[in-house]
């Protein structure tokens, strides 16, 4: 379990998945994570060999969920994050506060030295969440996903050097 101010991050369970999906669905989410999955598909999201995800609780109540992927090779060691939070929990500072959660782990305990996001480019409110947590702008990367309306959107690239976490 990783404790943040506000926020817990416990390992995500195959339980979990019903609740990962409704939030998905939600509209609010579903405009920033494109093509919903289900069954199989989002399983291995969640669950593949290398990716370690967790259940965001606030209160004992699961809010959403934040997701880490390791690239262990000690010429490139460092990770990637991706996180949602169901919409009735964004706005309040949680995001920000599993990020930093999440981040402060990476870096002190797994020992990477370098964490990268990638929101949409346009998803402004989850820029200023990972900029408030330490991520800065590398650039735009042109047509990077496929957004649920089906046509290519830009990313975002960001990244946080180890002694950057706020």
């Amino acid at each position: 379990m990783l404790r943040g101010d506000r926020v817990a991050l416990r390992p995500a369970t195959p339980g979990d998945l019903p609740r990962f999906a409704a939030i998905i669905a939600e509209p609010e989410v579903a405009r920033w994570w494109g093509e919903q999955k289900e069954g199989d598909d989002l399983r291995d999201d969640f669950f593949a060999a290398d990716v370690t995800s967790y259940a965001v609780e606030v209160d004992g109540e699961l809010a959403g969920f934040i997701m880490c992927s390791e690239i262990t090779d000690p010429q490139y060691r460092s990770a990637g994050i991706d996180i949602a939070l169901a919409t009735a929990w964004q706005g309040g500072g949680l995001g920000t506060d599993a990020v930093r959660t999440l981040a402060r782990h990476l870096l002190e305990d797994r020992g990477h030295h370098r964490l990268t996001i990638d929101p949409a480019a346009s998803n402004e409110r989850a820029i200023a969440s990972y900029r408030k947590a330490g991520f800065r702008p590398v650039g735009v990367m042109r047509s990077y996903e496929r957004g649920s309306d089906g046509t290519w959107h830009d990313g975002l690239l960001m990244d946080m050097l180890a002694g950057e976490l706020r």
